[in-house]
């Protein structure tokens, strides 16, 4: 029996950088990744971005643990952690199978222990699904995965990062029906992760109908959404490209709050804005270089944490 769990997280990681960069190893899935200029990519602008990330978070109300990156060796995409764990209410953390080689680095032991020590709280199994990297299968995380973590449904388009082995894999061990879709851009190249097209909060969802391939699955995943008491707003392709979709609901200390970047906001239109502004508040930072080069927006670099206290049953 699975442990009711809350959509929206009180604690979240984050990984300071330490060689963040444009990632060769990543590019080919990512089209988001954008290189022009990633050469001259200053470290300390992007630690800037990084620490008013999560000063804003802070200042809304969300426990941010920071956990710093290691020099060596060089992972150029630590900023992202949700990628390789998620942390769920019932002690349980799960590790994932990732595409790229060097993103491997990032899966360290001790930034799960910091976790739990800083915010006292209880780890009571591991789930390591990156035994599937030996067949060539991959699910990175919460990218791969958007969780509505109350209805216990994990929508996923499928795409070189997110294999049905792997769905089927974590669905059984966490409990969760799958709601599975093929999702492309307009060079017809597959969405790399399912949460730069959608999100799922507590009473709404954010989602780029039209990159959604078959009008059956469209419908499946509105229908689905609406049936689990979404107000859904619907975002275009070029707002998607803007990582208007990649957006993720927190708890502060005034309610939910939608950590959202600058560019998703100016993208969204003012119909849009106030649909979502209905559901929370919004805290919104400034990304530009880490979106970019990196090729993820700002919910990819948190990772929500959901463990229970030390001493609750």
């Amino acid at each position: 029996m699975s442990v009711q769990e809350s959509q929206s997280a009180h604690s979240v990681l984050m990984v300071r950088p330490a060689s963040f960069s444009f990632n060769p190893q990543t590019a080919e899935t990512n089209a988001f990744q954008q290189q022009q200029g990633a050469k001259k990519l200053a470290p300390e602008a992007v630690l800037r971005e990084f620490e008013l990330a999560a000063a804003q978070l802070r200042r809304a109300g969300v426990a941010v643990i920071v956990a710093n990156d290691t020099p060596e060796p060089a992972k150029p995409d630590a900023i992202f952690p949700n990628n390789w764990v998620s942390f769920h209410a019932d002690g349980t953390v799960v590790l994932y199978p990732m595409l790229a080689v060097n993103r491997r680095r990032e899966r360290r032991e001790e930034v799960i222990a910091q976790v739990a020590r800083e915010g006292s709280l209880r780890i009571s199994r591991t789930v390591d699904l990156t035994e599937h990297e030996s067949r060539g299968q991959y699910l990175e995380g919460t990218g791969s995965l958007v969780l509505d973590r109350m209805a216990r449904i994990a929508y996923a388009c499928l795409s070189p990062r997110t294999h049905l082995d792997v769905l089927g894999d974590f669905a059984q061990q966490l409990d969760y029906e799958l709601l599975t879709f093929d999702a492309a851009d307009a060079a017809g190249q597959p969405i790399y992760h399912t949460n730069v097209l959608m999100a799922v909060g507590s009473r709404f969802a954010v989602v780029c109908g039209e990159v959604i391939g078959a009008s059956s699955q469209r419908d499946a995943v509105f229908a689905r959404l609406e049936t689990t008491g979404h107000e859904v707003i619907d975002i275009s392709a070029p707002q998607m490209n803007a990582f208007a979709g990649n957006v993720l609901e927190l708890v502060g200390t005034e309610g939910p709050v939608a950590a959202v970047s600058t560019t998703a906001w100016s993208a969204l239109g003012r119909a849009q804005r106030l649909m979502l502004e209905k559901h929370v508040g919004i805290v919104c930072v400034d990304i530009p270089l880490i979106e970019r080069s990196g090729g993820g927006g700002i919910r990819c670099m948190i990772a929500e944490v959901h463990l229970p206290a030390r001493g609750q049953s």
